[in-house]
Order: structure tokens, then C-alpha cells, then sequence
């Protein structure tokens, strides 16, 4: 079997968390016999000793020759990324650039957007990067379209992630993509993280955690976690903060990032998750328990949402039950 190459082009003051995520997320996916399903591979303009961003260095021993061998490049943000404007001067990574061939799929990490968006490598595009560049990089580079308010974009044969934890996001969204909703499930298991953040949740929120002095919105949250097997409006959540339904739905965007329906949808989904996990419930029940309504609309939910069946989810985590992790 021939596995997919994926090239992870590093620079001088890469984010070394990064660069680990895409290794440890791509070499975690496997099919059923346990093989690999990528050939993860680093590489740097010129091949060497790599400066990270942290009092380490990382040996590199393949240089640019390696894209034109990859079907997923991948390109590592740096510490200078924004501030060193002349980054892309350098004839290394311009080189390096133009060695990557068309139609290979392509994807930035974080302010890494801002090497693509130098090469014209954006222009036209749906893209993002961390939330706190994004203006600079909307100055810069007009003729692209970025998102502040996105964890990644995945526009065709271009992908970009905002940061840190949306690396991982983008991440299990390629491989799910590539191999099914059964292997990228697999694999958050493995990493421990949770396999269905979709692209559009927001990338941070305004307020967390109420400031002292200021009414939330927990009562209310509490309030419809107990109650997900209902029918649940905005006045009922408005009526346990004792406030009107524009001031909750105000307070749920600061608190949460999202809207008060929308938070209740993902929690009726996640509720829908752990019964397919643990319960041998047919879907009429488990679409009635999370105030589904049916289980027609639960099945348009997950399909529109998490892009799967719930037969299909159910059938990925049967799989798990035999699979172990691969430390």
C-alpha cells in the first residue's frame, strides 16, 4: 500500500508544538489492520540544524527537494512570521516554494498564512490565522479573504488554521477527509482530544468566565443541560437569568462564542455522541432523550453537522473498542 506523503516545511524559530501535533496526529492514523496510513516527513529550506522557539534546536535532514514528493504540504508557522516582513525574500524559501507541485494539497499553520499569502499562493481565497494577526495580515494582503471568528478554512486544495489547538482541528479534518469518519475518530481517541470541532467555532471568546458583578448565563446552561429532552426556547433560558432574550443572546456570544441556539444544538449533538457510545439505544430513543424532536432531524443534524450517520459513528466506536492506542 502506498501511504500519503505528507511534508512539513520548518523554518528558522518554528513553533515547536506545532510541528509535534502534525506528527503525532498524522502518525496516529492507521487502517484496520494497524498500518500507517501517511508518510510524515520534515523538511526546511535547507536541511540542517532548525532553531525552534524554544531553548531547543530540531535536526532536519531533508531539504526542499522533498515537496515536489508530497501530496500534502504542510507549512510551520514561525516566530517572526508577521514582524520579519522580509521573510519571504529569502531565496531558501522561495525556492522551496516553487518546488511544490500543482495540485498537491496545501496548508499553513497559524501566522504561517502570511508565507502562503507572500507566494500569491491565497489570492482569492477563504483563509485564517490567529485572531490577533488577522488585521495585519487584512492590510497586507487585500486580494485575500481572512476570517478572524474561524479555527480553520479549507478552501479545496488550501487549508489554514488559526493556532495552537485549531492545528489539531485541521488536522483530523484532512484525515477524515481522506479516509472516513471511522479513521479520524480513531485517531482523536488516540491523541485525546475530541473528534468533531468544526471549522467554524469561534477561535476565542470575549468573556469566559463572568467578571465579579456581572450576570451570566450559567444558570441558564445548567438549567438546559438538565433539560435537553425537551423543547427548550429562548424565552425559557432568557426566564432563568431574569433577563430579556436579546440581553441572554448578548451575554451567550461574550460567554460562550456562539449563539444560544447553536450552544444548544452542539450540546444536544454531544449528548447524542456519548448515547451511540455507551448505549445500545435505537435512534428514535437517543433522538428523543436529546430533544431531537425525531430522529429524522438528528440524522439531518449529524450528517450536516458532524458529517456522518449515526449508524456510521456508532459502527467508528464499536471499531475503537478492539483498537489500542499506539504509544
Amino acid at each position: 500500500m502506498e501511504r500519503h506523503r505528507i511534508a512539513i516545511l520548518v523554518r528558522d524559530g518554528v513553533l515547536a508544538m506545532e510541528l509535534g501535533i502534525v506528527h503525532r496526529v498524522f502518525g496516529e492514523a492507521r487502517d484496520e489492520q494497524g498500518r500507517a496510513l501517511y508518510d510524515v516527513l520534515t523538511c526546511a529550506p535547507r536541511a540542517g540544524t532548525v532553531r525552534t522557539d524554544g531553548d531547543f534546536t530540531v535536526e532536519v535532514d531533508h531539504g526542499p527537494e522533498l515537496l515536489a514528493e508530497a501530496s500534502t504540504v504542510i507549512v510551520a508557522a514561525t516566530d517572526h512570521d508577521v514582524a520579519d516582513t522580509a521573510a519571504f525574500e529569502d531565496s531558501g524559501l522561495a525556492d522551496a516554494l516553487r518546488r511544490i507541485r500543482p495540485g498537491t494539497r496545501l496548508a499553513s499553520i497559524c501566522t504561517a498564512a502570511f508565507v502562503l499569502a507572500s507566494a500569491g499562493l491565497l489570492d482569492g481565497r477563504r483563509v485564517t490565522t490567529h485572531w490577533a494577526q488577522v488585521e495585519a495580515f487584512r492590510e497586507r494582503y487585500p486580494a485575500v479573504s481572512v476570517r478572524s471568528d474561524v479555527l480553520y478554512t479549507d478552501d479545496g486544495e488550501v487549508l489554514t488554521s488559526a493556532g495552537v489547538a485549531s492545528v489539531t482541528d485541521m488536522c483530523l479534518h484532512m484525515v477524515q477527509a481522506d479516509h472516513g469518519i471511522a479513521v479520524g475518530t480513531a485517531v482523536a481517541r488516540r491523541v485525546v482530544t475530541p473528534p468533531h470541532r468544526g471549522a467554524d467555532e469561534a477561535q476565542f471568546i470575549q468573556r469566559p468566565v463572568a467578571e465579579p458583578g456581572i450576570a451570566g448565563t450559567a444558570r441558564a446552561r445548567r438549567w438546559a443541560l438538565e433539560h435537553l429532552d425537551t423543547v427548550i426556547t429562548l424565552r425559557d433560558l432568557a426566564e432563568r437569568e431574569e433577563v430579556s432574550t436579546r440581553t441572554l443572546t448578548r451575554r451567550f456570544r461574550e460567554e460562550t462564542g456562539t449563539s444560544p441556539t447553536q450552544w444548544l444544538l452542539a450540546r444536544r449533538l454531544d449528548r447524542a455522541r456519548e448515547l451511540l457510545e455507551t448505549t445500545d439505544l435505537g435512534v428514535d430513543a437517543i433522538a428523543a432523550r436529546c430533544g431531537f424532536g425525531s430522529a429524522a432531524a438528528m440524522r439531518l443534524h449529524m450528517r450536516t453537522i458532524l458529517r456522518v450517520s449515526p449508524s456510521t459513528y456508532r459502527q467508528a466506536f464499536q471499531l475503537l473498542q478492539s483498537d489500542g492506542p499506539h504509544n
